[in-house]
């Protein structure tokens, strides 16, 4: 039995120096592809989902449907945030983690142990499991496939984490869409134009940490910017957009936009996401901020091969090389 609960919505809808928000029912593959993919613009669709039909993804659910599968979960610590970027050794999907079944997982959200210590199960694919099988994945993916989003590069990922957590400050190489199933995500953006003001790690620091840290993400804070450090950034405020994400909403980011997300409220948070090929193939060209995430990767080989190998002759082999390939 599906249980139904939907979250308290308390924030504001539209906030001010926002992306357009616009009904999927009223656009068209061709004025998707106009207005957002060959510009490259980000945009909030709306009504992609009932609210009752997001409103079921709660823990309860979630358990029903992953309960046995397991899942690498990302230990960021209750003191991540509080030091400086420049002096992190890892990142994303490069931070430390542990293997899970997601009932052990739900088990920490409900002794609030996930919140505590900030644990998240992030970038997970779902394609494996019953999840993958419901209705709602079925919507969603007949909803996009009529905007034209017919070319993924990855499958489904799912993302829960405790309210508080935060996603730092990054840009993807390739287009995506985030699909808000339950709770409520503060998002800030940056276009790609502004990327030497938001002090994004060297490319030369793949040689030294493979991919734990990476050249698509940010040094600074841009909620707390330090700007005796950082002096561009406030030239990057006059392009700041902030979101917030509701049950049933998808946003669309193209490449080389930057986005730092905030799990909001008190309970759970949910969503699921999937990568796309960048279209039309001019943008993929000449989008530098891509260019320099290859850059980055091809650094990161020599370390990744070692990893690689190290991974093979130990005890736990298999998680080590999940682990390894979770951050690629």
């Amino acid at each position: 039995m599906e249980i139904k609960s939907k979250p308290h919505r308390s924030y504001p809808l539209y906030p001010e120096g926002s992306v357009s928000r616009v009904s999927i029912a009223n656009l068209t593959s061709s004025d998707f592809f106009e207005r957002y993919q060959k510009p490259g613009q980000p945009v909030i669709l709306t009504d992609l989902l009932e609210d009752n039909c997001a409103a079921t993804w709660n823990l309860e659910y979630l358990c029903q449907h992953l309960n046995n599968h397991k899942f690498l979960l990302r230990r960021y610590g209750k003191d991540r945030y509080s030091q400086d970027k420049r002096e992190w050794t890892d990142i994303g999907s490069g931070v430390s983690t542990e293997y899970r079944t997601f009932a052990e997982y739900a088990a920490m959200v409900r002794s609030r142990e996930s919140f505590e210590q900030d644990i998240y199960l992030g970038k997970c694919a779902i394609n494996h499991t019953p999840l993958y099988k419901t209705d709602t994945i079925g919507l969603i993916q007949q909803k996009l496939q009529g905007l034209g989003l017919t070319k993924p590069i990855s499958p489904f990922n799912i993302w829960v984490g405790p309210a508080g957590h935060n996603e730092c400050l990054h840009y993807d190489p390739m287009d995506g869409t985030l699909i808000q199933l339950y709770g409520t995500k503060k998002i800030i953006l940056f276009p790609p134009s502004q990327t030497s003001n938001l002090y994004p790690f060297p490319i030369y620091t793949h040689l030294f940490h493979g991919m734990k840290l990476r050249t698509w993400f940010s040094q600074l804070y841009p909620e707390n910017p330090d700007f005796d450090a950082f002096p561009r950034f406030k030239e990057a405020l006059k392009d700041k957009k902030e979101i917030i994400l509701h049950p049933g909403e998808a946003l669309y980011i193209p490449t080389g936009w930057w986005h730092e997300l905030t799990d909001l409220g008190d309970e759970m948070v949910c969503s699921i996401n999937r990568f796309w090929r960048v279209y039309p193939t001019k943008r993929a060209v000449f989008t530098w901020c891509r260019w320099r995430s290859h850059l980055g990767s091809l650094c990161a080989v020599p370390y990744l091969v070692l990893s690689f190998l190290t991974a093979m002759f130990s005890k736990n082999r298999q998680e080590k090389i999940q682990a390894i390939r979770q951050m690629l």
